[in-house]
């Protein structure tokens, strides 16, 4: 794995633990080689391994993501029994 394209991909992310994940995806997905989520989205990355071609196609911007919107936990009131 190459420390410098695994630095600016973490300054596209921002957090390692989501680049983690991502990478970890993208590398799965390549190893799978199905569809065209198996071929690689750079052009010149036929000598590089999986790990590789993920950070930089992270650092590059060719794979996008979303943080999905935090939402809010609200407490259940507990419903009132009747008495007999």
């Amino acid at each position: 794995m190459n420390a410098e394209l695994c630095k600016k991909a973490l300054e596209k992310v921002g957090n390692p633990n989501i680049l983690i994940n991502l990478v970890a995806r993208r590398v799965r997905q390549l190893n799978a080689g199905v569809g065209p989520l198996g071929r690689p989205l750079i052009s010149d990355g036929q000598n590089l391994e999986p790990v590789d071609i993920a950070l930089r196609e992270i650092a590059e911007g060719k794979i996008g993501w979303e943080l999905p919107e935090p939402v809010e936990l609200v407490q259940p009131v507990p419903k009132k029994r009747k008495r007999r």
